[in-house]
C-alpha cells in the first residue's frame, strides 16, 4: 500500500493550475503558460521545479519528451479530493432548468427522467445516465385484473413511483365461458380488483406474501388459490425486478471531445452503453464512499475496460430516505469537475424531491 502524497502549498497551487489549464485547452501544459495565465507569484524556474516534483511522484506526466505536462489519474484524484469546490452557480442553473422544463402535471416518471438526462447532458456536454427506480423498495399504488381469455387474466400493477408492470396468470375456470358468463367474470374481476386495492394499496410489495389472509371475505373464498398466485407473482417481481432501465443522453456531444477521436474507442463505449447496460448500472448505483454525496471514478479506477479513459460521476436519488436510483455522468478524465459534481448532485436532489 502506497503512502499518501504530501504536497507543499506551492505544489498544490501548481497542480491546481496545471489541471485547470489542461481541462480548458486539452494541450500539454508548460511553465510559461502557467506563469502567464495564473497569478502564482513565483518564477518560471520555480514552477518548472514544482512540475518536475509532481511528475516524480506520479501526479503529472509528459506524453512526449518535448511536450509539457498532463495530469495523471492520480493527479486528477488529488485535485478532486483536495483542491476544488463544486460550482454553486451550475447547481442553481440545473435546478432552474429542471424546474422550468419538467412539468409535474400529467406526471410520467419515465418522461421526467428522460427529460432530466437530456438537460443534464446539454448543460454539461457529457453523457448523462439516469436509472429508473428499483422496484424492490416500491409500494403498491394500484392494481387491476383484466380478463384476456376464459382461462387467463392479466395482472397490472402500478407502484408509488408510477412504474407499471404486468403479468399473465392462469384462472382455472374449467371450461370456456359463454358471453354472459364472461361478462359476469369481468364484473367479478373488477370487484376483486377493488377488493385488492382497498386491502393492498400503500403496502410494500416485497411484504405482500407475509400478510394474514385467513379473514378473507366469504364471497372471495373460491378465489383463494388465484389470490395466492397474484401475491406470489407480485413478490417474485419485487425480489427479482426486471432489468433496470437506463436513460441516456449526450453521446453525440461527448464524442466531439479530442479524447474520443479514435473510432475503435468510441465503438467500445457505445457498445457498453447500449448493449451491456447490466455491467455499468451497478457502477452507477454503487453507494458513494465514506458518506460522500457523489462517487467519482477516474480513469483506471473504473473496472470496465471501455471506460478506463473516462471519469464516471454518480449519486443516488432517494424516495424518502431509501436510495432507489442513480444519476450518473460519463466523460473524459479531462472533465470540468467543479461543474460536473454540482450538476449530478443537483439533479439527484431534484429527482428525490419529485418522486417523494
Amino acid at each position: 500500500m502506497s503512502l499518501p502524497i504530501k504536497l507543499t502549498n506551492r505544489q498544490q497551487q501548481v497542480l491546481w493550475a496545471t489541471v485547470r489549464h489542461y481541462i480548458a485547452t486539452a494541450e500539454p501544459v508548460g511553465s510559461e503558460a502557467l506563469l502567464k495565465e495564473y497569478n502564482l507569484s513565483v518564477s518560471s524556474a520555480t514552477i518548472r521545479n514544482s512540475m518536475g516534483m509532481l511528475e516524480k511522484v506520479g501526479l503529472l506526466y509528459q506524453p512526449h519528451i518535448s511536450a509539457g505536462r498532463v495530469p495523471s489519474d492520480s493527479g486528477y484524484r488529488i485535485y478532486v479530493d483536495k483542491l476544488l469546490t463544486p460550482s454553486s452557480d451550475f447547481a442553481l442553473e440545473i435546478e432552474h432548468l429542471l424546474s422550468d422544463r419538467l412539468t409535474r402535471e400529467d406526471w410520467n416518471l419515465e418522461a421526467m427522467l428522460r427529460g432530466a438526462a437530456h438537460i443534464l447532458a446539454t448543460v454539461s456536454g457529457y453523457i448523462a445516465l439516469i436509472t429508473m427506480p428499483q422496484t424492490y423498495t416500491a409500494r403498491l399504488h394500484h392494481i387491476q385484473l383484466v380478463l384476456v381469455d376464459p382461462n387467463r387474466v392479466m395482472l397490472i400493477f402500478v407502484t408509488d413511483s408510477y412504474e407499471t408492470q404486468s403479468a399473465l396468470l392462469d384462472l382455472a375456470t374449467g371450461e370456456d365461458n359463454t358471453p354472459a358468463e364472461a361478462e359476469l367474470l369481468e364484473r367479478e374481476l373488477q370487484i376483486l380488483s377493488n377488493f385488492l386495492n382497498s386491502h393492498l394499496r400503500g403496502r410494500a410489495i416485497a411484504e405482500l406474501t407475509q400478510m394474514d389472509w385467513t379473514e378473507l371475505d366469504r364471497e372471495f373464498q373460491r378465489y383463494g388459490d388465484f389470490l395466492k398466485n397474484i401475491l406470489t407473482e407480485l413478490t417474485r417481481r419485487s425480489q427479482s425486478p426486471a432489468p433496470t432501465q437506463l436513460m441516456m443522453s449526450g453521446l453525440s456531444e461527448v464524442m466531439r471531445q479530442p479524447e474520443f477521436s479514435e473510432v475503435h474507442q468510441v465503438q467500445t463505449i457505445v457498445h457498453l452503453l447500449e448493449d451491456e447496460q447490466d455491467q455499468i448500472i451497478p457502477l452507477i448505483f454503487e453507494p458513494s464512499p465514506f458518506g460522500k454525496r457523489v462517487s467519482i471514478r477516474i480513469g483506471s479506477e473504473n473496472s470496465l475496460e471501455p471506460i478506463r479513459a473516462c471519469t464516471l460521476i454518480s449519486s443516488t436519488y432517494c424516495k424518502g430516505k431509501t436510495p432507489v436510483g442513480s444519476v450518473g455522468m460519463l466523460g473524459p478524465t479531462r472533465m470540468v469537475y467543479e461543474n460536473a459534481i454540482a450538476l449530478v448532485e443537483a439533479t439527484a436532489d431534484y429527482i428525490s424531491e419529485a418522486i417523494s
